[in-house]
């Protein structure tokens, strides 16, 4: 049992050779989440984790304000009835296959409908077109509290 780790621990360097892995501060863990268009979702499903593809757009909800992802989905779709309420996880990522270089951007915190008329309206007007039929407009936004970051580029 241990062979197979002791190999691909061996390989590692190699993989990674010439190439920097950088922690991102805040402010540039957010100007890469304004880049993106969709991510993903880490959430509860019946006691089980269910990872989900997301139209999502980094948003200010007040000028002043901390900023939020919104995601739009269809209303009643496993994600609109988990994401109530509930702490998740939006990750969103970019990469270069061929140089081995990209980013991976981490967010956590409680997810909330938003419900009412004023925050339904505002949510409409974002760039979030769903790619699937939307059977309905649920939005779901998640605060911006705990972010995390990390990009792997050449040395």
């Amino acid at each position: 049992m241990t062979e197979p780790f002791a190999q691909s621990t061996s390989v590692l360097p190699a993989l990674t050779h010439g190439r920097v892995l950088e922690s991102l501060d805040r402010s540039t863990c957010l100007e890469l989440l304004a880049t993106v268009a969709m991510a993903r979702i880490g959430v509860t499903v019946g006691a089980l984790p269910v990872i989900l593809p997301v139209i999502v757009t980094l948003a200010h909800p007040s000028p002043d304000g901390e900023p939020v992802i919104v995601i739009r989905c269809g209303v009643g779709t496993r994600l609109s009835v988990a994401a109530a309420r509930a702490v998740v996880a939006v990750e969103a990522d970019h990469y270069d296959p061929i140089s081995h270089t990209g980013w991976s951007v981490l967010v956590q915190g409680e997810s909330r409908l938003l419900e009412s008329p004023v925050e339904r309206e505002w949510a409409s007007a974002l760039p979030l077109r769903p790619w699937a039929d939307p059977g309905g407009d649920c939005f779901i936004a998640v605060p911006a509290d705990l972010v995390t970051g990390r990009r792997l580029g050449l040395g």
